[in-house]
């Protein structure tokens, strides 16, 4: 099932919902689709609309502000894209850049997404202990961000430019 990005009212991206959940939304006049999936419609007996890639609230909801997304090994590999760190290949474990047995912690900057092969030859030790470098530094993304990197692969490239923008 694809999901749908909500918008605020104030463009600001606030979660993703299921295609069925946008388009009830849309047909309560609840949210406006910003834009739709080229292929998709949605039809019944009395209603044929585009299917909602991205929609946009009505009204304004107030969200508590959060400083920071919060830290989930989902959430690292999302944010890597799936591409282990050390070598560029498919990465299905989470590798601390600096050990949990020498202190590290489960932070956006002290872990990366990596594939088994590399976590396993790193083991215990630093990136510069094992000889290995990063292809990339870890960062920490803002909620909005990772909200924006959690969108598939495809959904995500097909964003309005001024709204991939803020996540790439």
């Amino acid at each position: 099932m694809r999901d749908t990005l909500v918008l605020n009212a104030s463009f600001e991206p606030l979660s993703t919902v299921t295609l069925n959940r946008a388009v009830v939304l849309v047909l309560q006049d609840k949210a406006v689709v910003e834009q739709a999936h080229p292929e998709l419609r949605m039809r019944g007996s009395d209603v044929d609309i585009p299917a909602p890639r991205v929609i946009r609230l009505c009204r304004y909801v107030r969200v508590p502000f959060r400083r920071q997304a919060p830290w989930s090994r989902r959430g690292v590999l999302v944010r890597d894209r799936h591409r282990c760190a050390y070598c560029g290949h498919r990465a299905t474990t989470v590798d601390h850049v600096l050990p949990r047995a020498q202190g590290g912690q489960d932070t956006w900057l002290n872990t990366v997404a990596a594939c088994a092969e590399d976590n396993h030859r790193k083991a215990d030790r630093t990136p510069e202990e094992a000889g290995m470098a990063l292809l990339r530094e870890p960062f920490e993304p803002t909620p909005a961000d990772a909200m924006l990197l959690a969108l598939r692969e495809d959904d995500f490239k097909t964003l309005p430019e001024w709204l991939a923008q803020s996540a790439a």
